[in-house]
């Protein structure tokens, strides 16, 4: 089940929503066992068998997290170990294995020893979550759980478990036992909802269209060159409006419920360089990463005698770099994996990753160039920044969105003007029958709706002006599910 589906928006959630705020059972138990039982049968709804495997996973971390707690040196490091293994043993299984053993038949032209396993929608940011309790309690950045329906409330939440955001438990442990709901904070989550529900059913839907159909045209030889660039903005829109539409509708359905998540994005499309994109892109990931695997990794032993060895042969400077650059490019290596098993991934985080590394490694070189540039921090000037990252983001989204590296190269060509096929119908009549989609959906990555708001124009006519372009939005949402129209979801596969 998805939220913008017709049987989540007409079945579930009111019947969930009635069930919780009943008028006779309101204690804080009762809630939390609603949310609870609503969340696992919202996940067996597409997932009727790896349920099971989740729900069996979830006593064991809870089990084994309390055996730890209790445990000292060495032996609370042995507990700490086995979680891990467990839980990533998991993800690869389920999400990896298929594809190592794929890559290995292809080495030894053998079949046989290729695996199929179903991959479970939003393993991903279930193990990740789990994964980040049980460190917060090793490293006692956290206290450790008893209540086995608290842990199991706080890794299956409805909410936001097969799409994230990935919510740290820290960020929703008080209000697991103590949260209030209010009026105020229900209609600010149904607000949330709905902008995310048009982002995805009106903008990213839509959008998806041209980029399949781009894709398409790519593996039948009969890309254009125009409609190879029709494709990668429509692309570019439709990752944006898919997940940032889904985060919003997580983050209003928590807030309905009188939970407060953490922001998932913040306007990405107007960064300036590459790390900056990834400081507004998918903001709990980037952060899991920079705290679980960063981090640690820069204070393991061999990045310690890195460090030693850069400070006495290069310097104090060269010292801080390489353990950064080390830590960021591991970082860069798992981002790729995590987002799937398909060696376009992990291209792509490489390719993310020296954008990322680059500037880190001529830090003072950039630095000396800005100073005493004083254009440098002109309109222009941060105009041209944010379209070279632009260009930058969208020739990395063709690798995100091919399902080969192969495929990819054939795009890249296209781009470029070779192998091109010469119809320029496609690319004419997308971009002209879809140009006030375009147009909408470019304005809406940036933030007009909170510049209005904050605004000096009367606040009160503001609030009403919204409070029909909401009821629009929902119109039209509802207006293409009850058509049943194209209704993907990109974050699904990971």
């Amino acid at each position: 089940m998805v939220f913008s589906s017709t049987a989540f928006l007409f079945i579930f959630l009111p019947i969930v929503l009635l069930l919780y705020f009943n008028p006779v059972f309101k204690g804080r138990t009762y809630r939390n066992v609603i949310l609870l039982i609503a969340s696992l049968l919202f996940y067996a709804w597409g997932e009727p068998v790896f349920v099971l495997i989740m729900c069996f996973s979830i006593v064991l971390n809870w089990k084994l997290c309390l055996i730890m707690d209790g445990k000292k040196g060495s032996a609370r490091k042995k507990v700490l170990l086995a979680i891990v293994i467990y839980d990533l043993g998991l993800l690869f299984v389920f999400k990896y294995l298929s594809f190592v053993t794929r890559n290995l038949g292809l080495l030894l032209n053998d079949e046989s020893v290729v695996l199929n396993i179903a991959l479970p929608i939003g393993i991903s940011f279930f193990i990740f979550e789990t994964l980040s309790y049980i460190l917060d309690v090793y490293y006692e950045s956290c206290r450790v759980q008893k209540s086995l329906l608290n842990v199991a409330l706080y890794i299956s939440m409805f909410p936001q478990m097969v799409a994230g955001p990935i919510v740290r438990y820290d960020v929703v442990s008080e209000d697991i036992d103590n949260r209030r709901e209010t009026l105020d904070d229900f209609s600010a989550g149904v607000q949330r909802f709905i902008y995310g529900l048009g982002k995805k059913v009106i903008l990213s839907n839509n959008v998806a269209i041209i980029a399949d159909k781009a894709f398409g045209l790519c593996d039948a030889g009969q890309l254009s060159t125009g409609m190879a660039y029709v494709g990668v903005l429509a692309y570019t829109l439709q990752l944006y409006f898919d997940f940032s539409g889904y985060s919003d509708m997580a983050i209003g359905l928590g807030r309905m419920f009188g939970f407060r998540f953490n922001e998932n994005f913040d306007y990405p499309y107007m960064s300036q360089s590459v790390a900056e994109y990834w400081r507004r892109w998918h903001i709990s990931l980037g952060t899991w990463f920079r705290d679980y695997v960063m981090y640690p990794v820069m204070r393991t032993k061999p990045i310690n005698a890195l460090r030693e060895y850069a400070r006495e042969k290069w310097g104090k400077a060269a010292s801080k770099i390489l353990p950064t650059v080390a830590g960021t490019a591991v970082v860069w290596l798992f981002t790729g994996i995590w987002h799937g098993a398909n060696w376009t991934y992990l291209l792509w985080g490489i390719y993310h990753g020296l954008f990322v590394i680059v500037p880190v490694v001529f830090k003072d070189r950039i630095k000396k160039f800005q100073t005493g540039k004083p254009w440098y921090n002109k309109s222009w000037a941060k105009l041209l920044r944010i379209i070279r990252t632009m260009i930058i983001v969208c020739i990395g989204n063709v690798m995100f969105r091919a399902d080969s590296v192969a495929q990819a190269f054939r795009y890249y060509r296209v781009l470029l003007g070779n192998g091109a096929a010469d119809a320029l119908s496609y690319a004419q009549f997308y971009a002209w029958n879809y140009r006030y989609l375009f147009l909408i959906g470019i304005i809406g990555s940036y933030p007009v709706i909170s510049m209005v708001k904050k605004s000096r124009l009367n606040q009160n006519v503001v609030a009403v002006l919204e409070m029909f372009f909401l009821m629009g939005i929902l119109a039209v949402s509802v207006s293409y599910l009850v058509r049943g129209s194209y209704n993907p979801f990109v974050y699904f596969n990971f």
